[in-house]
């Protein structure tokens, strides 16, 4: 058994996300284990970059009220309690509304070589724009 009585936080990289984003990573890949796991928390409005996962993604939301969108056009709001899964490759983004942060829980699988993420162009301004009103109607 391993007791971990603290978890560093750190500011999430400007490369892979908008506006103000903490990570607490709970557990990293290391065989033969390959589970990924973070507490991330996003500012109003932040968000993620699009991006895909090898072995696909699981979101738990924690806290507050969130977006989850799809390259097709896909937009759900979670709320806190939800559980958002998106499958193998599919590209996606998630984050706060604008309006109140938002955090969850991110789950990944990892492929054998890190935790299979492959981290893409930032959602426009336009885009979550459209994603918000998408919610909203």
């Amino acid at each position: 058994m391993e007791h971990l009585t603290e978890t560093p936080t750190f500011k999430a990289p400007a490369a892979r996300f908008t506006g103000d984003v903490h990570l607490d990573v709970i557990e990293t890949p290391a065989e033969p284990a390959r589970l990924a796991a973070a507490l991330v928390r996003f500012t109003p409005g932040a968000r993620t970059n699009w991006h895909r996962h090898a072995l696909g993604q699981v979101l738990h939301i924690t806290d507050g009220v969130g977006l989850v969108g799809t390259r097709d056009g896909d937009i759900v709001r979670v709320r806190a309690g939800e559980t958002v899964k998106c499958p193998a490759g599919e590209e996606h983004w998630h984050g706060a509304i604008d309006t109140g942060p938002m955090a969850h829980l991110a789950l990944v699988v990892g492929d054998g070589n890190g935790d299979g993420t492959t981290w893409l162009e930032p959602v426009t301004d336009e885009q979550y724009a459209t994603a918000l009103l998408a919610v909203d109607n």
